[in-house]
C-alpha cells in the first residue's frame, strides 16, 4: 500500500547512491528530509547534485535529534543496526524500513528477487535481458547499481529484477517478491554478522512474505539452500547443474533440461558465451521465471546465449608474452574465488586480499594446491592469509596492487594466468570493487613485452 508522505519527517542513514535515490524520490513526494552521514559531505561522491533540493544535511556525524523526532528512518544497506542514533530511535518508537522496503510500497510491477552468496549480479542481468528479449519492460538493478527507488519514476513496467544483499534483506517488513530466487549460501560478511546463521537468516528474510500465490527458486545441489528452505509454504521450483530432475531445470551431458507441467526444452550449452560451471548455474536460475511466465524458449535462450558477463567478474583483460591477464574484482568472498580458480586447468598467480570480511581462508586450500603457483597478498587482510594458508603455495605479500601486478608478471611463465581474485572487500585500499578492477587493468595495459618469468 503506498504511503502519503506530505510533510513527514524522515530522516535518510547513509547518502550513498541508494540513499540520496530515496532523498530525490522522498522530497518529490512532499516530506521534509534529512539526510545523515558519518562522512563528511566533501567525502561523498555526487552529494553536490543534491543541492538544489529541500533537503536538510547532518554530515560528519548524527544528529540525535534527528532520529528522536523523526516520522520515519530509512536506512541505507551499509547502515549497521545496532548504532547507537538508531537505538534512539527505537526508543522512540520511530519506525526503521530500508530503500528496499520504502520502494516496494510504491511500486506495482511483480518483483523478480535474486540473492545468494555468490552469482546474483550475472543472475539478474541474464533474466533482465531474457525477459527484455521478449519484449517486456524491465526495470533491472538493486544491489546490482541502481537503486530498485529509481523504478518508481518509470511508467509502464512489466517486470522488476532486483539484486538483493543480505544487508538490504533486513530491513524490510512487508516487501514480497513475485518470484525469490536463492543462488547459494557460503560464508561471507563474518564481519557484520556474529555467526553464519545470522549471515543465513538475513538471506532468508527474502521468503518471509511469501504465499503459495509466489515462487521460489532454489539451488537443488547447494545442502544448506535446501535444507533452510525445506518449510517454505510458496511453490518451488528447483534447479541442478549435477544430474537431471523430474520437474524443474536439470543438466544431461551437455544439454540444460526445462520439464515443467509436462513441458520438456533441451538447451546447448555450446551456445553459451559465459563459460564456467558457476556460470551454467546461474543461467538455470535464470532461465526458470522467464520460462514459467511464458516467454518463448527460443527468445530467453537466444538472449542468455549473447550475454558475455559483467565487468570485473572474469573479464579477459589482455594476454601478453602468452600469460592471460583476468580481472575478478567482484570475488569478494572465498566460495566466489573458489568458483572462479575452478575454471582453470593451467597455472595461476593469484592476487587476493583487502578489507578482511571475517572469512575462513583455510577454504582456498585444495583450490591453490590444484591450480595456484604464486599467491600473491594485499590489504590488510592479508596476515591473516599468512598465517592460514602458509605452507599450501608459495606466498608473497606487497604493499600495492601496482606492486602485485608487476610481481605477477616476473613470476608468470608463458602459458600461465594471472587472476585478480580478492576474496575480500576493497575499502582498505580502494572506494569499491569496480575501482580496484579498473586500476588493475589500468596497471595490465600498462605492461610492456618481455618482463615476465
Amino acid at each position: 500500500m503506498k504511503q502519503d508522505l506530505t510533510s513527514k519527517q524522515i530522516t535518510i542513514v547513509g547518502a550513498g547512491l541508494s540513499g540520496q535515490a530515496a532523498a530525490r524520490f522522498l522530497v518529490e513526494r512532499g516530506a521534509e528530509v534529512t539526510l545523515s552521514d558519518m562522512r563528511a559531505a566533501a567525502e561523498i561522491p555526487q552529494l553536490d547534485r543534491l543541492s538544489a533540493l529541500p533537503i536538510r544535511f547532518d554530515m560528519g556525524g548524527h544528529s540525535l535529534k534527528c532520529f528522536s523526532q523523526a516520522d520515519l528512518i530509512v536506512i541505507s544497506p551499509g547502515v549497521c543496526l545496532d548504532i547507537e542514533p538508531l537505538n534512539v530511535a527505537r526508543a522512540h518508537a520511530v519506525p526503521i524500513i530500508g530503500e528496499i522496503e520504502l520502494a516496494a510500497c510504491h511500486l506495482d510491477a511483480p518483483i523478480l528477487a535474486v540473492t545468494g552468496t555468490n552469482g546474483k549480479s550475472t543472475t539478474v542481468s541474464l533474466l533482465g535481458a531474457a525477459l527484455q528479449q521478449c519484449g517486456k519492460e524491465v526495470f533491472v538493478g538493486g544491489n546490482l547499481g541502481t537503486p530498485l527507488i529509481e523504478a518508481c519514476a518509470q511508467d509502464e513496467l512489466d517486470y522488476l529484477v532486483v539484486e538483493l544483499s543480505s544487508f538490504q534483506l533486513e530491513t524490510i517488513d512487508r516487501f514480497c517478491p513475485h518470484y525469490a530466487l536463492l543462488l547459494n549460501l557460503s560464508a561471507d560478511h563474518l564481519d557484520r554478522y556474529p555467526d553464519l546463521d545470522s549471515y543465513y537468516a538475513a538471506k532468508l528474510n527474502l521468503f518471509r512474505n511469501m504465499t503459495t500465490a509466489h515462487t521460489a527458486v532454489l539451488n537443488a545441489d547447494d545442502e544448506a539452500v535446501v535444507q533452510l528452505t525445506a518449510d517454505l509454504s510458496c511453490r518451488k521450483v528447483y534447479f541442478s547443474a549435477k544430474g537431471s530432475l523430474a520437474e524443474g531445470m536439470g543438466r544431461e551431458g551437455e544439454e540444460l533440461v526445462w520439464r515443467w507441467q509436462g513441458e520438456e526444452v533441451r538447451f546447448a550449452l555450446s551456445k553459451l558465451s559465459l563459460q564456467g560451471a558457476h556460470n551454467v548455474e546461474n543461467v538455470m536460475a535464470a532461465l526458470i521465471p522467464a520460462l514459467i511466465e511464458g516467454c518463448s524458449s527460443e527468445k530467453v535462450w537466444s538472449a542468455v546465449c549473447r550475454f558475455e558477463g559483467l565487468r570485473h567478474r572474469m573479464n579477459l583483460v589482455r594476454e601478453l608474452d602468452g600469460v592471460r591477464w583476468y580481472n575478478d574484482s567482484k570475488g569478494t568472498n572465498i566460495g566466489s574465488v573458489q568458483k572462479s580458480l575452478a575454471g582453470f586447468e593451467t597455472p595461476v598467480t593469484l592476487i587476493a586480499g583487502g578489507k578482511d570480511k571475517g572469512g575462513d581462508y583455510r577454504l582456498l586450500a585444495e583450490e591453490l594446491r590444484r591450480t595456484v603457483t604464486h599467491l600473491i597478498l594485499i590489504g590488510e587482510a592479508a596476515e591473516r592469509m599468512v598465517h592460514e594458508l602458509d605452507g599450501v603455495v608459495p606466498i608473497h605479500r606487497v604493499d600495492s596492487l601496482e606492486q602485485a601486478v608487476s610481481l605477477a608478471q616476473q613470476v608468470t611463465s608463458d602459458g600461465g594466468n594471472v587472476l585478480l581474485s580478492p576474496a575480500c572487500s576493497s575499502f582498505d585500499m580502494f572506494e569499491n570493487y569496480a575501482r580496484r578492477g579498473d586500476i588493475f587493468c589500468e596497471l595490465v595495459g600498462a605492461l610492456e613485452t618481455g618482463g615476465g618469468a
